[in-house]
């Protein structure tokens, strides 16, 4: 292989050929054994899951993974621009015009990489994984010194990270006391796939002195002057439900607390409207318009990462029909994947429900390939990079591996991956 690390195609070849980067089985299950202080419920709601967690980690140059940061800086950045929040809210519920100061913890910039760089297909509030990836990348080993020297892991002081992301979330609410106590709320959580996270996640908050409580939001109670949780206030709550504007009856003392800023809630409705809803995808992939509305010429760069998107209309229907095959079709409120269609597998039924909902047309991005494998023989399954970030600032990338339309934890060899951030400026391995 003559390819030297600077070589773009190099990431690719790595993706392809190498494993010399595995997961340490019994070192992830002592890591999550110890956070979590019960080896049973390791091995029965984690390990017991064959595709939670890949066995390959996924290689990202350090180009790539500059340009992916570019790009949050400049999502962020439009977020900020007064004209891009008034057409954004323009199609947001009424309660995301309630501003309350919270930044948004645990935001996800999904991206796949091209031959073109990598290139942004979502935002998302409420990302969930990210407690798990943590142990899972630290959990990763390279099998020899050159390969080790290869890439750096993006794991760096990521519990420390965590725990003044939740202090800064409520000082930017409140500065009259201490935090104490936050509530981490998903509809029926013990249910949700990812439930163990939420375990590791109130773990973490008490190891540093803060209660946590894992709450259905039909347990929390609004007396009009605090959000009660088992007759206990709650001063913060990691918002986990995917209901974007709390308009469900189930969320109504959540709702409550929140606009009467009883609660800090992060992330927020305003949060998913001015950063998560699809529609925005429409606003980020036309620069001429961001460029009138003043953001920056850096800024602008970055988002011709951003595929070209555009609302499904009665107007452009016949169009994009027309033009399905380069297109990905996404409910402008979806997530997890749910209710997503590339265009080349469209049905006329599954078009005309798509024209009867709301929805944005994307032009479609190949996913990237990293080769598996299962019972001894390799096969090449599809990834995606995703960055959870704070504020702007990315606190872990992590990689989910899948065969289908879009990610899944339902296929062998697929799951959770760990990233490794290779440097060009090194020589490629031995091994190589």
């Amino acid at each position: 292989m003559n390819l030297g690390a600077s070589d773009p195609a190099f990431g690719h070849w790595l993706n392809r050929e190498c494993f010399c980067v595995s997961l340490d089985s019994a070192a992830l299950e002592k890591a999550l054994g110890d956070e979590i202080g019960d080896d049973a419920f390791v091995r029965e709601r984690l390990l017991a899951r064959e595709n939670m967690f890949s066995s390959v980690s996924v290689f990202v140059s350090r180009a790539d993974y500059a340009a992916m940061t570019a790009v949050v800086s400049a999502v962020e950045a439009a977020a900020r621009l007064p004209r891009f929040r008034e057409a954004a809210l323009a199609w947001a519920p009424e309660v995301a015009r309630v501003e309350r100061g919270a930044a948004g913890v645990f935001m996800g910039y999904d991206f796949h990489l091209s031959d073109q760089g990598p290139r942004l297909i979502e935002v998302n509030t409420n990302a969930g994984g990210a407690f798990l990836n943590a142990p899972l990348a630290a959990a990763n080993r390279a099998c020899c010194r050159p390969v080790e020297s290869l890439y750096r892991s993006t794991l760096d002081n990521f519990e420390p990270a965590v725990v003044a992301m939740f202090r800064r979330e409520w000082a930017l609410e409140r500065k009259d006391r201490p935090l104490e106590r936050i509530a981490i709320v998903d509809d029926a959580p013990q249910d949700q796939y990812l439930y163990p996270e939420f375990v590791l996640a109130s773990r973490l908050f008490r190891r540093h002195g803060i209660d946590a409580v894992i709450v259905d939001p039909r347990e929390l109670q609004f007396d009009g002057t605090a959000l009660l949780a088992g007759g206990k206030r709650i001063d913060l709550v990691y918002n986990r439900v995917v209901d974007f504007a709390l308009a469900e009856e189930s969320h109504a003392a959540l709702r409550a607390a929140y606009l009467a800023g009883a609660v800090v809630l992060t992330p927020n409705p305003r949060h998913h409207a001015l950063l998560a809803d699809k529609r925005n995808l429409t606003l980020l992939s036309e620069p001429a318009r961001l460029a009138a509305w003043g953001l920056e010429t850096k800024h602008l760069d970055a988002l011709k990462a951003v595929p070209h998107t555009e609302l499904v209309t009665p107007q452009s229907a016949e169009a994009m029909w027309q033009a399905r095959k380069s297109l990905f079709f996404k409910p402008v409120a979806g997530h997890g994947a749910k209710a997503v269609y590339r265009g080349d597998k469209l049905t006329k039924a599954v078009w005309e429900a798509i024209c009867a909902s709301d929805y944005v047309a994307q032009e479609a991005v190949t996913p990237p390939a990293r080769s598996v494998r299962v019972d001894g023989e390799s096969k090449a399954l599809k990834f995606d990079l995703r960055l959870y970030t704070y504020d702007g600032t990315v606190l872990l990338a992590a990689a989910r591996v899948y065969q289908g339309q879009t990610t899944n934890f339902r296929t062998a060899g697929g799951g959770f991956a760990a990233v490794m951030v290779f440097d060009e400026t090194a020589g490629p391995p031995a091994c190589a």
